[in-house]
């Protein structure tokens, strides 16, 4: 192996995460165990969002000497199933220890047949390299798995090999024979062989850069869910590799709002010619609208039948269906921020409210009849607009409980409950 092999061997870790998570209303710690490789002489790592996320209470590091060191979580994005952390440098400093850090290829310039090597952890075997191929350099999934139920994979294309990825593996480095990292390993096929999946460096690269800046990354929304135009350009009536079809066009988005409509097809975006005719491009359709400032107005030319119209629509921020979790231990319910993605789905009135997402059995909640899939919109006939106004007065209930009064929504019903103590 090359120097730059080596170099990436020493830069590769094992990262130990325990994470806060939420079950049938009462807090849960687990345990889990992941890959990272760093990036940086000021220990930055790169790992999965599946890994590291925001639930994570504690993050520990070995290194490749197999020194143990803690880190924190500096960003992370679920749509790419990407997430930074950084190394705890006062206590590295402190003991004298060191590390080297990789550095990024081009997955752009990877064709099929190429070799390649994942690097990572695989059941916590630290600094396990195995052998493969870049099976696909552009592999589509129209229905990937989210990232503890945040969605996953809108806006890039994957890299497929079939070097042997495990669990433990998720987040360590596909690397050339050079040591360069053109992805980051994600997935596998469970019941399957030879069948992993990474996210390309290009990609990789963007959302570091972002995450080191802000923190998180901004993305641009504006409704639309596109569907390739393969064996359809019949129908419409449009020239091959033209255009773009619309799947659906989400209620209350600015799609919606400037007159698009399911059946249409979508030609260019400020001048911008789309060809969406195969699957593996319509990541990049997507992505280039998602990376226009929020507030951008964009020209989108479309054709519905024969007719060819050009409509003005300002993109608002992306956000997911998954809003923020928190759980009343003196109320025994665990409860999650109705984000605006979920209430237009679930075609609510509103983004006030909470949704219960599980009870503990005999605490005020389960005897008062909440119920998982509920949604509380007041309390005191105070809207609850966040989960700070449900933090608040769960406090003054554990500080001198009284009856509460919950407004609740039930299957676009609405019923009052009271918590009694």
């Amino acid at each position: 192996m090359s120097g730059g092999f080596e170099r990436l061997l020493d830069s590769v870790v094992r990262i130990d995460v325990r994470e806060m998570n939420f079950e049938d209303g009462a807090r849960r710690i687990d345990a889990s165990i992941g890959s990272g490789v760093i990036l940086s002489q000021d220990g930055l790592i790169l790992t999965n969002a599946h890994v590291a996320g925001p639930k994570a209470v504690e993050i520990n590091v070995t290194l490749s000497n197999l020194e143990r060191v803690g880190a924190r979580l500096i960003g992370w994005d679920h749509w790419t199933d990407l997430a930074l952390l950084r190394i705890n440098l006062d206590d590295v400093k402190r003991r004298g220890l060191t590390f080297k850090h990789a550095d990024f290829g081009d997955s752009d310039k990877l064709y099929v047949g190429e070799t390649v090597f994942a690097v990572g952890t695989p059941h916590g075997l630290t600094r396990t390299v195995t052998r493969g191929i870049i099976s696909n350099n552009n592999r589509y999934f129209e229905d990937t798995e989210g990232v503890d139920g945040y969605e996953t994979g809108n806006f890039n294309t994957w890299l497929q090999t079939d070097a042997a990825i495990n669990p433990g593996n998720s987040g360590g480095p596909l690397v050339t024979d050079d040591g360069k990292v053109v992805g980051i390993t994600s997935r596998a096929y469970l019941g399957a062989n030879n069948l992993g999946f990474a996210i390309p460096s290009v990609t990789a690269k963007r959302i570091v850069a972002g995450l080191v800046r802000d923190g998180t990354i901004t993305r641009s929304y504006v409704g639309i869910v596109p569907k390739a135009l393969q064996d359809l350009e019949g129908f419409y009536d449009v020239a091959t590799n033209t255009g773009v079809l619309v799947d659906s066009v989400e209620a209350g988005s600015p799609a919606a709002e400037a007159g698009l409509k399911a059946g249409d097809i979508l030609l260019s975006v400020d001048g911008k010619k789309l060809d969406g005719r195969f699957p593996e491009e319509l990541p990049p359709i997507q992505n280039m609208i998602a990376t226009e400032p929020v507030g951008s107005s964009l020209a989108v030319t479309y054709k519905r039948s024969a007719r060819e119209e050009t409509v003005s629509l300002v993109t608002t921020r992306l956000e997911s269906r998954m809003g923020e979790e928190w759980v009343s231990d003196t109320w025994g319910v665990g409860v999650r921020k109705v984000s605006r993605a979920y209430a237009r789905e679930n075609q609510l009135t509103g983004d006030t409210g909470v949704l219960v997402i599980g009870v503990q059995r005999g605490f005020p909640a389960e005897v008062a009849g909440l119920a998982r899939g509920d949604i509380i919109t007041r309390i005191n006939d105070s809207p609850v607009a966040s989960l700070d106004v449900m933090r608040t007065i769960d406090a003054a209930y554990a500080a001198k409980p009284t009856p509460t009064l919950l407004e609740v929504q039930r299957e676009r019903r609405v019923s009052l409950v009271v918590l009694k103590p």
